[in-house]
């Protein structure tokens, strides 16, 4: 089993479907690593050698930053808007929808389950 930056890489899948499971990389970037490797992105990650493991490792360490400095920085960044006090910091604040959506209707992944009201009837 691979183990790149702290991420066990899934086995029997495609390399380019592997690299997605590493928070930062999707497929896109994946691609682009396996190029640069020159490993085949159709090949199983199961069939992968070590040697190149180790060179997509090198390269990922090199190019890009994934998982937990990329959460870092993410979750900096919110905190710098919060901070602020601007309207994108008030929307993380309060839970609600950061970019424009509408919240009369839908919304209930950022606001969660709905909750009773006690006096409404229904028409």
């Amino acid at each position: 089993m691979a183990r790149i930056a702290g991420v066990d890489l899934p086995r029997g899948k495609r390399a380019d479907i592997a690299l997605t499971y590493i928070f930062g990389i999707g497929r896109y970037t994946a691609l682009q690593i396996l190029d640069t490797v020159g490993v085949d992105w159709t090949r199983n990650i199961d069939d992968v050698s070590a040697e190149e493991v180790n060179e997509i490792r090198k390269v990922i360490e090199q190019d890009y930053k994934v998982e937990g400095d990329l959460r870092r920085e993410v979750s900096s960044n919110i905190k710098r808007l919060m901070d602020s006090g601007c309207y994108r910091g008030l929307r993380h604040r309060r839970g609600l929808p950061v970019s424009g959506q509408r919240t009369k209707t839908n919304a209930r992944t950022r606001k969660g389950p709905r909750r009773a009201v006690v006096g409404k009837k229904k028409k």
